[in-house]
């Protein structure tokens, strides 16, 4: 079966669809090239996808490769037999290829290795037949020789007996049913290494649980605290169940060769076997929970980069701090900043305190500044006091009403240190370089974040641990679809998010950007061709992306692609509408027109696929569309600053999805302090995974169930019970509170480790 095949199994798709999407990836399409453009030979898979069936080929592909590897090199040794050909014809994983080369793999010096050296193997082969009229100790005497360290039978038979235990563990056929009994019915253990340390880890101290129902935060945070010294973590399986499952294959009799065999497979399997399952079962838990939880990152991080930017609004900027000061940047509604000051609003001194509000005000009347950003770093719930007294202060005077909100400043002073904010604002320090990130992150946060390493944003879990070449190809595959999928401003984009443009690299982003300061402006998608490194192939997979605004063509303004510019002048000449109309806002109606024309039927006539047509049709009524419009804007507050300690069991609050998590979903409710939602309280039916439920930048309205103001900590809920009736209520509500109960405590394990551990995971904002 081919590779493609498999694929199309695999993934329930017809086979013209995987054949159409393998062939452009090995073109060099990008995926969102793909996504967007090709959806006529794809079938109008979306990039997610393209994604995942990218990966999956690539993984294929790297497994024919090693068993060609594999083949080779047993050939090599000239012990290919059919039988082995067709086992590696047929594994299905890298593991049960290295299962199959096992016996043939160039070994380090062993105890059967040395048994065969003198000459034991045929005495072996003997035993393991287990003839009923063989005695051992009388075929070994024929085995005894001084001359090569074999002084008696014993000696010899326990040679023996070393070279059948390597040949039971190198059966591949048995290792992969003991991988699986392990996997199924095993235990995975933590034990503590000092049981008097004082630790995020107490709770693991003496813990076990079922391999299979182990969840992907609690592998992570026991990885983590053995990692840390602090933890022992160990996987067994009952004994029994494994030597049985060895002695059904390998003890043909109940003889004395029978019980030499016996032997020699119970010291097969503890000293050879279980050590090596054992790794590669702890090896992938570990894989799986870090590919779910970098998973549960770009799903995180996608919404992020997605959430609505806040347009037409001039916003000032404040990084807060104590001894430093709180540094402020004002930015107008295209991002130029346009003022930078240090105010010390935190210090104590009244003194001070006035002097930053009389400088701060002087600002917001000068610039006529709308709404106020504040990072969530240290001093932020001192700054944001600061900020609602003020304007409680300034209200009579300011015409315009203003606003603020409280932003993760999350990778905030790695990009104002990094090369890029050097060469963006070279005239200013790192602190100042900050507040204007933190200005701009809520104005567009799609192309601030973008000049940040995705890892560093700080929405998921144990992202420290995880494969780092892996997430961060996961990450920048994430970043690359929401750049591509929005559409960036040829005039106006830096060269950071140029660079994630399908087709185009830092090296072609960077002459972009230097033959527009060059030239100025651009004025056509086709002067694109004029840019060093920017070829044929470069130009199809970009154009559509890139926009042209008052360009000399209207539909550089749109994410039509040039190659169909004809097809979509065609369709407007045909719906009645010409190229102006584009420009003064867009085809009115061309959507409806072209229903009643006939989708399918204006499809013929121009020669282009329906869903090509469609997403033309859309383009046409609304030029310039940004997707993220249609999203509900950012909560902004002006009200009065609460504390934990203002929170009381049942109060009623809207906020703002922060950070999901596996057990749970992390909401900012304006107190400085995330609440948590536990799974069991997103809502009134069961739930695998919070994302079923809710996406990192949903505004949601909570209650609050507890406080602990000591430590902290705020557990919220988001079920509406009042909307259940009774036989729901037992099924759904019993169902997640017995869930919950018996889940909460360990999944909070996890929660308390990364609280300490991990800066995206902490409930404490300062």
């Amino acid at each position: 079966m081919s590779i493609n095949t498999k694929l199309a199994k695999e993934f329930n798709l017809r086979q013209e669809q995987v054949d159409n999407t393998v062939a452009l990836i090995d073109e060099g399409a990008t995926i969102p090239f793909i996504a967007r453009y090709r959806k006529e030979v794809t079938g109008s898979l979306d990039d997610q996808i393209l994604r995942e069936l990218n990966d999956r080929l690539t993984y294929m592909r790297n497994l024919e490769k090693r068993k060609e590897e594999v083949r080779t090199a047993i050939t090599e040794q000239e012990k290919m037999t059919p039988e082995i050909e067709s086992a590696v014809s047929s594994a299905e994983t890298l593991v049960e290829v290295e299962d199959i080369y096992r016996p043939f793999r160039p070994k380090r010096r062993t105890r059967a290795g040395i048994a065969r050296e003198k000459g034991l193997e045929p005495l072996a082969v003997i035993i393991m037949e287990q003839g009923n009229s063989t005695n051992p100790e009388t075929v070994a005497v024929d085995f005894v020789n001084a001359e090569k360290e074999i002084p008696d039978i014993k000696t010899a038979i326990q040679g023996a007996m070393d070279i059948i235990a390597e040949d039971i563990s190198d059966d591949a056929e048995l290792r992969k049913s003991l991988r699986s009994a392990l996997s199924e019915k095993g235990m995975i253990i933590s034990k503590a290494s000092d049981s008097d340390a004082e630790s995020v880890y107490k709770n693991y101290y003496d813990f076990s649980e079922p391999v299979s129902k182990t969840a992907n935060h609690r592998v992570l945070a026991m990885d983590r605290g053995e990692k840390e010294g602090f933890l022992k973590i160990s996987v067994s399986l009952d004994e029994s169940t494994a030597t049985d499952i060895i002695f059904g294959k390998y003890v043909k009799e109940n003889n004395s060769c029978g019980e030499l065999v016996r032997n020699a497979a119970a010291d097969s399997y503890k000293r050879l076997i279980f050590p090596s399952i054992e790794r590669e079962i702890r090896s992938e838990m570990t894989a799986k929970a870090a590919e779910e939880s970098i998973k549960v990152f770009a799903s995180n991080l996608r919404q992020l980069l997605l959430q609505p930017p806040l347009k037409n609004s001039v916003i000032l900027g404040l990084d807060p701090g104590y001894r430093t000061g709180c540094k402020v940047a004002v930015i107008d509604s295209t991002g130029k900043v346009l003022a930078t000051d240090v105010v010390y609003c935190t210090a104590g001194s009244k003194t001070n305190i006035g002097l930053s509000k009389k400088k701060i005000t002087e600002l917001i009347k000068k610039h006529n500044v709308t709404t106020i950003s504040i990072g969530n770093g240290t001093a932020s719930r001192e700054t944001e006091q600061f900020t609602a007294e003020l304007l409680k202060e300034i209200s009579p005077e300011i015409p315009q009403e203003i606003r603020y909100m409280v932003v993760s400043e999350a990778g905030a002073s790695v990009y104002s240190a990094s090369k890029l904010a050097a060469e963006e604002f070279p005239e200013y320090d790192v602190s100042l370089r900050s507040a204007v990130s933190i200005a701009r992150r809520l104005q567009d946060p799609l192309a601030e974040l973008v000049k940040i390493e995705p890892k560093a944003i700080g929405v998921g879990q144990y992202q420290h641990d995880m494969p780092q070449a892996r997430m961060n190809e996961a990450l920048s595959g994430v970043v690359e679809d929401c750049v591509n999928s929005v559409g960036v401003d040829l005039n106006t984009a830096s060269y950071s998010l140029l660079s994630y443009i399908s087709g185009i690299n830092s090296a072609v982003a960077k002459n972009i950007v230097a033959y527009r300061e060059e030239n100025g402006r651009f004025t056509d998608r086709r002067e694109l061709m004029k840019v060093p490194k920017l070829g044929k192939k470069a130009f199809e997979l970009c154009a559509g992306f890139l926009r042209v605004r008052d360009g000399k063509n209207p539909l550089d303004n749109t994410a039509v692609h040039p190659e169909s510019y004809k097809s979509a002048e065609a369709l407007l000449n045909d719906c009645g509408f010409t190229l102006s109309d584009v420009s003064g806002g867009g085809a009115d109606g061309i959507s409806e027109i072209a229903e009643k024309k006939g989708i399918s039927g204006i499809s013929e006539r121009l020669g282009i696929g329906i869903p090509t047509l469609t997403d033309i049709i859309g383009e046409l009524g609304k030029p310039g569309r940004d997707l993220r419009d249609e999203l509900p804007p950012p909560l902004l507050r002006s009200g009065d600053v609460m504390e934990v300690k203002d929170l009381k069991p049942g109060m009623e609050l809207v906020g703002t999805v922060r950070n999901i998590i596996d057990f749970g979903v992390f909401v900012d409710i304006g107190v400085h302090e995330d609440g948590l939602v536990h799974i069991s309280q997103l809502c009134n039916r069961f739930v695998k995974h919070p994302l079923e439920v809710v996406s990192v930048g949903d505004v949601v309205t909570v209650r609050v169930l507890e406080v602990d103001a000591v430590r902290g900590r705020i557990s919220l809920t988001m079920r509406k019970d009042d909307d259940k009736d009774e036989k729901n209520q037992k099924k759904d509500s019993g169902r997640n509170k017995q869930h919950g109960k018996s889940r909460q405590k360990r999944e909070s394990q996890g929660f308390d480790a990364s609280k300490i551990h991990n800066s995206s995971f902490r409930i404490k904002k300062k």
